[in-house]
């Protein structure tokens, strides 16, 4: 037990012992200082992922709303679009049933003056034999027979 080899190991034991003892210690605080770090960490991400997990449904009911809000947009736009088609559809009609009566109208003018104007002419032709036939000379009861029988055939030549 006199050996120096024999103390150096007994200052060694020691020695390791005191610094286990203190070591031990410190290690222990720091390690317990990390766990609550770890946890500090843990906790605030669960926090994070509740409020991440809160704003996703947020915005997922908003998408709901918004879909639904376009659906119904889109309904109303396609019911107002048949609305304007129909309406457009029977302006339509309405407008060529107004444009054909006053084209028919036109038509019943246009005939109607050139049957007046046939008539003027009609007129004046007769009007004009009538004038030769006196002037030439015809007995009286011969140009009323010509003239009675000019203006009985009036009518076949105006149709």
């Amino acid at each position: 037990m006199n050996a120096p080899e024999f103390w150096v190991a007994i200052a060694f034991v020691i020695f390791v012992a005191l610094v286990w003892k203190k070591a031990s210690a410190a290690i222990g605080t720091m390690l317990d200082g990390r766990a609550e770090r770890i946890r500090s960490e843990l906790d605030e991400a669960e926090r994070l992922h509740r409020d991440a997990q809160a704003l996703l449904n947020g915005y997922q009911s908003r998408l709901a709303d918004a879909q639904k809000e376009a659906e119904a947009v889109l309904a109303h736009a396609r019911e107002e679009a048949a609305r304007l088609r129909s309406q457009a559809g029977s302006d339509l009609e309405a407008s060529l049933k107004r444009r054909e009566a006053q084209a028919m109208d036109r038509i019943a003018q246009a005939e109607a003056a050139a049957l007046a104007e046939v008539r003027n002419l009609t007129v004046d032709i007769a009007i004009g034999a009538s004038k030769r036939v006196l002037s030439s000379g015809l007995p009286a009861a011969q140009a009323d027979k010509l003239i009675e029988q000019s203006i009985s055939e009036l009518p076949k030549h105006l149709h």
